[in-house]
């Protein structure tokens, strides 16, 4: 079954809605017949989350995902236009708590960056589809993460 591509998003200046979306990436490699999945450490808590950020104007919500992996973790590679599964948490914006609805991406993972643009605020490390699914916080992203085949997601 051939999945239609995703037509890149038109965003519209200064329209926010009080329900916010973001979306991440599931940065994954397979090392001989072992998948790794790369999480990185937010900024504030230090725990372990996905890259993940805002839509990005005329990229897809894939290709920004594969922006947030580039910007947080160094990580250069693949979208792929499949969503995973949908998980949702709250954050702190300004003086108040937002819901954030977070559509995960997979990206295939080509290469680790050195330096990369936020490497002085957080840790990147490869774990285990288990072990990943472990470290993360939001249970609906366990199950994402747990999930995860790498094969379903290239066909």
């Amino acid at each position: 079954m051939t999945l239609p591509s995703q037509l890149p998003l038109k965003l519209r200046a200064g329209r926010k809605t009080d329900v916010r979306t973001q979306f991440a990436a599931l940065p994954f490699r397979v090392v001989g017949d072992k998948v790794q999945i790369c999480l990185i450490t937010s900024r504030g808590t230090g725990r372990w989350i996905l890259p993940k950020g805002w839509p990005m104007h005329k990229e897809t919500p894939a290709q920004a995902a594969a922006t947030e992996a580039w910007e947080e973790a160094g990580i250069v590679g693949d979208p792929i236009d499949r969503c995973l599964g949908v998980y949702s948490y709250v954050k702190s914006v300004g003086k108040s708590d937002a819901p954030i609805v977070t559509l995960v991406y997979p990206v295939s993972v080509r290469k680790l960056k050195s330096d990369w643009p936020e490497r002085g605020e957080r840790k990147r490390k490869w774990f285990s589809r288990k072990k990943a699914a472990q470290k993360v916080a939001e249970p609906a992203l366990r199950a994402i993460i747990d999930g995860f085949d790498p094969k379903q997601a290239l066909r």
